[in-house]
């Protein structure tokens, strides 16, 4: 008898099946040991598309919406029936008495696995495969305590609302909004609400105006003081001329201890946040060269919103530590301070990203550029995570000098603690320190008093950095305290959100200066500009996210929040009214030609023919058309408009390829919304 393991893709079912025994290669899986390993290529089956339901949802038309399927549908690619095959075959083994899933650890790997399990149709005991390492020991060690699959019902939940909603979303609020205002539009439950943000952010800048202020300052020698700062230049110089020739009192002297605990381990977000302001690497180039080294068992699980480890892998911390080390090419720390990185409170799915024992014994430099830097930040997050306060001692000092009074802050390491293990060290040399010696009662002379000229400054623009921060408190401070999933997104998809905004055109990265910046295209700003608050607000899918755990945790009905999206979008569809003035928001630099039979959208020219200016659409009359060309015929602007407002026109001249001769005729189009034929009517007819 065996167990058929089902991996999310073959280097991840490879490495299982080293472990398991099942070395015997057959086409499309392992087997051995008891064991039969295979893998699903990512998603086998994804949700099928509008027109499975209705041949004419092919066309986008406003009647039509909402489009809220009953019963839903999916769809197996082309390229990935073969494996999805093999897959059904397998499950239906006589000898295959449990299927595992050993899909990654999370609510995407659950979905993926559960979508082939239940659209095969197989009723074998299901039993969940939950690690977050890839090395052997943990693998090993995941097979012995193998959960049932119904444990994960929740989760599953969760990620089925989570899919159907977002294709209600995308289909119907794309299609609606780029009906309407004649060119694609894509809208995403996610996606757009993050627009909105980066849109609201430059608007600020736009809308800010700088407000001049002036500090006195005087230069006492070894170090500057500064008074308060003034509104206007000819107050502050007012201080500066009444301290000139005057010596300055010392009126207090304070000297703290101060010190920074050191922070917490990475999740994906923050480490995403510190590899894109320390590397230059974007969220998603983060997240895969993660993904890589996790596969490479150098790296522990990526997708997790967890900053700390369990209670139960303390022990192990030294030993990660000293791999850390080695893989920094640093001196393993005399003392590592475990017990703060654990806590099993403070665990979900996953722990902390932290690199693996065997990480230390790996050729770090053969490794590509980009997970080496990303596997050396890891294991800088961890030795930093276990280090020591970063200690310094701070003087602040009061002076008084012409009637007015000024300050002076001084810092001065005594312990770098764990800033000793960063990427980026504190310097001292940076640091200002004051002179020693300093005491209430105190006269210094006066060398020079001055006026700083200052301006207040607009807020910046976004960076992935700050944005992924952004992203991940929105909404936060109108959320209960205790909600468990706050934000825009998910650690495991705000990096694909990101991507699709500038791949769609909405957002583009523009270097200036060290960053590069997130700034909105005009069709991004027209995009928010008319969208109503739902689909733009921060708010509102910060909630969504939320009750998607209430979802997973058994709280919510899956029903209750399916009925909540469908409710929304029934609403929108039925109420919203285009904005006047669109044409100004969504201007087209071609000149239209006709309107298009499929949405409505503007069809303009181009070299190789006339087409929607909705790229969804896909509506196209090609030039180099067989049906004109074996006609000697041209599709020209004037015939290609009349067949766009008439459906027909008429030709005269037409060649006939069987007799040599020429004919008139009425050519007239018919569009199936997918495809685009012509035919010849003679006569009347």
């Amino acid at each position: 008898m065996s167990r058929l393991v089902i991996a999310e893709k073959p280097s991840v079912a490879q490495s299982i099946a080293s472990v398991l025994g099942a070395v015997n290669r057959k086409d499309g899986y392992l087997e051995g040991g008891g064991y039969l390993v295979s893998w699903c290529f990512g998603h086998l089956a994804e949700l099928s598309d509008a027109s499975a339901y209705n041949p004419d949802y092919a066309k986008w038309r406003y009647e039509d919406l909402p489009i809220l399927p009953e019963k839903w549908q999916y769809s197996v690619a082309a390229d990935k029936k073969k494996q999805f095959d093999l897959l059904k075959k397998l499950m239906e083994r006589s000898d295959v008495t449990e299927v595992v899933n050993a899909c990654d650890a999370g609510r995407e790997g659950e979905s993926i696995f559960r979508t082939v399990y239940n659209l095969t149709g197989c009723k074998r005991p299901m039993l969940r495969l939950w690690i977050s390492s890839m090395e052997d020991a943990a693998i090993r060690e995941g097979f012995s305590a193998l959960k049932p699959g119904s444990d994960y019902d929740g989760l599953y939940a969760s990620a089925l609302c989570r899919s159907k909603a977002d294709w209600l979303v995308g289909i119907n609020a794309t299609r609606l909004f780029s009906v309407l205002y004649h060119r694609t539009l894509n809208i995403g439950r996610v996606m757009s609400p993050t627009l909105a943000l980066i849109v609201q952010r430059e608007a600020e800048i736009s809308a800010f105006k700088p407000v001049p202020f002036y500090t006195p300052v005087l230069d006492c020698g070894g170090f500057s003081a500064a008074g308060e700062k003034c509104a206007e230049k000819a107050a502050a110089q007012a201080v500066a001329d009444a301290c000139k020739g005057q010596p300055a009192l010392v009126q207090t002297v304070e000297q703290k201890e101060k010190s920074e605990k050191p922070p917490a381990l990475y999740d994906l977000t923050t480490l995403q946040r510190d590899a894109n302001r320390q590397l230059g690497y974007t969220a998603q180039q983060t997240l895969d060269y993660l993904q890589a080294l996790y596969e490479k068992k150098l790296c522990t699980y990526p997708r997790t919103d967890s900053r700390y480890l369990t209670a139960d892998m303390e022990g192990t911390v030294p030993a990660l530590a000293a791999a850390a080390a080695k893989i920094c090419g640093v001196a393993v720390p005399d003392t590592v301070l475990a017990a703060q990185v654990c806590n099993s409170a403070k665990v979900t799915d996953h722990h902390a990203i932290v690199p693996t024992e065997g990480a230390g014994r790996a050729d770090v430099e053969a490794l590509p550029a980009g997970e080496r830097e990303i596997l050396r930040l890891v294991a800088r997050g961890l030795l930093c995570a276990n280090g020591s306060p970063y200690c310094y001692q701070e003087t602040a000092v009061t002076l008084s000098c012409g009637g007015n009074q000024f300050f002076a802050k001084g810092k001065a390491i005594t312990d770098p603690g764990w800033k000793a293990y960063q990427r980026e060290k504190a310097d001292p040399a940076k640091e200002s320190v004051l002179p020693d010696g300093l005491t209430e009662g105190m006269t210094l002379p006066v060398t020079a008093a001055t006026i700083k000229e200052g301006k207040t400054t607009a807020p910046k623009h976004y960076t992935e950095d700050t944005l992924l921060s952004a992203m991940e408190t929105a909404g936060a401070k109108d959320m209960p305290g205790d909600a468990e999933r706050k934000g825009i997104g998910t650690p495991a998809t705000r990096a694909g959100i990101l991507e699709k905004l500038v791949s769609t055109g909405f957002v583009e990265r523009k270097k200036q200066k060290k960053a590069t910046n997130l700034i909105p295209t005009q069709i991004g700003v027209s995009l928010i500009t008319v969208l109503p608050e739902q689909l733009q607000s921060p708010l509102l899918t910060a909630e969504w996210e939320h009750q998607l755990k209430e979802v997973e945790r058994g709280e919510v009905k899956p029903s209750e929040f399916m009925d909540g999206i469908c409710n929304m979008l029934r609403d929108l569809v039925g109420t919203y009214k285009v904005i006047d003035g669109s044409q100004v928001l969504f201007p087209s630099d071609r000149e239209t030609v006709g309107k298009c039979p499929r949405c409505g959208g503007a069809v303009t020219e181009r070299k190789q023919g006339f087409f929607c200016e909705n790229a969804s659409c896909r509506f196209a009359l090609w030039k180099n058309s067989r049906f004109f060309t074996a006609k000697k015929k041209n599709l020209t602007k004037s015939v290609a408009a009349s067949l766009l407002k008439d459906g027909r026109v008429k030709l005269t001249g037409c060649y006939s390829e069987k007799t040599g001769k020429t004919y008139d005729a009425t050519v007239v189009m018919e569009d199936t919304g997918e495809k685009t034929n012509f035919k010849l009517v003679f006569g009347n007819g």
